[in-house]
């Protein structure tokens, strides 16, 4: 199976899950599936977060769908899903040519985003270009709106770069004000386009809120010792420690704290931190610790849609951007059962249409979703959103974070 010459021949290629018989693309009247294809990080330096986040919730989405006797057209039939599935590699190259080929060989309905804010931004012309609805759940992006704008059939389901930093403003400036901080920020982060975006957004959100910003590094793709960054950190005096981190970058980080005693009153490490093996890699001493996403674990549509995941994958969710993904599933499902298989229908639907999902009625504001948790925090075993702090189900902020032990 050469079709890359170079690439994809590792992967997992064809039919990671396939709900039908794969005979070729049948003329409409004749059509026995619906084909839906995908290709994600299985392996590679980005299947950390792919594994945790994306891949599950399309394989619990494929197989809802095939219990509920298939995907309902507007005409009342319901025809069943084929997957196909092809791992890109955590390469660039690779995702670019498994979604043509997706496209153009493989000729599936709809095509699934990938995971990564890089690698959406990477096939964002890709999807326009074809004619296919792009519901990226796991890119945190600046200027959203310009890129709605440039790609019309892009959906930017995450929040920006700004709104993550803004919301964690919102949990921090009133413990400065009332003197439970003081203050001052030591911030590292990848260089990379997730942690730019993200300290971008952070520099000017903590400036404006009279934050005092006394550290701010980068460190390079790869890093795993961070004990001289961390021991800056503490030097510096700051109250908040903030890193725009990728999941194993978290996990180091976290590690390192402890085993160096560094506990600030806020301890806010990146992606990873809201992952369900955050906790135990760290003997559940986690309690406090804050990060991107968060979950309302009081509500009964998440509370059904943790038991599920656990029940049919067996494992947990992450807190952030899984139920978010497994969320934009259900608004191209009943965006297909509106419109049936017409891309550009579909895509209209999802732009302008309100859906019913695991996170309740959400509808998008030009392209974007933005009803979403953006601060979390590690409390009593859940990871609970406590940021917008208006928000319903909200948790309050515990500040400070208790010692590690």
């Amino acid at each position: 199976m050469d079709f890359t010459r170079r690439g994809l021949v590792a992967a997992t290629a064809v039919c990671a899950l396939t709900l039908t018989s794969f005979s070729g693309m049948a003329a409409a009247q004749d059509r026995t599936s619906i084909r839906i294809g995908y290709a994600v990080s299985k392996t590679g330096v980005n299947a950390a977060g792919a594994n945790t986040t994306t891949i599950p919730n399309y394989e619990l989405w494929a197989q809802d769908v095939e219990a509920a006797g298939g995907l309902t057209l507007p005409d009342g039939s319901k025809l069943p899903l084929e997957i196909i599935a092809y791992d890109d590699r955590s390469a660039t190259e690779d995702l670019v040519r498994s979604v043509e080929r997706l496209a153009r060989q493989d000729e599936v309905d709809f095509i699934l985003a990938p995971w990564g804010t890089g690698f959406n931004l990477a096939v964002a012309p890709l999807f326009a270009r074809f004619g296919y609805p792009q519901l990226a759940g796991t890119s945190v992006v600046p200027n959203i709106d310009g890129l709605s704008d440039r790609w019309p059939n892009s959906f930017w389901l995450l929040g920006s770069s700004e709104a993550y930093a803004h919301s964690l403003v919102d949990v921090l400036k009133p413990a400065v004000d009332n003197g439970a901080l003081n203050g001052k920020v030591a911030m590292i982060s990848i260089a990379d386009g997730f942690g730019i975006e993200l300290s971008s957004g952070a520099r000017e959100a903590f400036t404006d809120a009279g934050l005092d910003l006394v550290m701010d590094k980068t460190y390079p793709l790869g890093t795993q010792d961070f004990a001289t960054l961390l021991q800056e950190a503490e030097g510096s005096g700051a109250d908040i420690f903030v890193a725009y981190s990728y999941p194993g970058d978290t996990f180091a980080i976290t590690a390192q704290a402890k085993l160096a005693s560094y506990n600030p009153k806020v301890f806010h490490p990146g992606v990873g931190t809201n992952f369900p093996v955050y906790a135990p890699m760290n003997d559940g001493k986690v309690e406090g610790v804050m990060s991107l996403g968060g979950i309302d674990a009081n509500s009964p549509a998440i509370q059904d849609y943790l038991a599920r995941h656990a029940e049919i994958l067996g494992k947990a969710p992450d807190s952030w951007a899984s139920p978010v993904i497994y969320a934009s599933l259900q608004m191209l499902q009943q965006a297909i059962e509106r419109k049936g298989l017409d891309r550009e229908a579909v895509s209209a639907e999802l732009a302008s249409g309100t859906f019913d999902t695991i996170l309740g009625s959400l509808s998008l504001e030009d392209n974007q979703l933005k009803d979403l948790w953006y601060i979390g925090q590690w409390q009593n075993g859940n990871f609970v959103g406590i940021s917008p702090t208006d928000k319903a189900g909200v948790a309050d902020a515990v500040i400070p974070k208790p010692d590690w032990n």
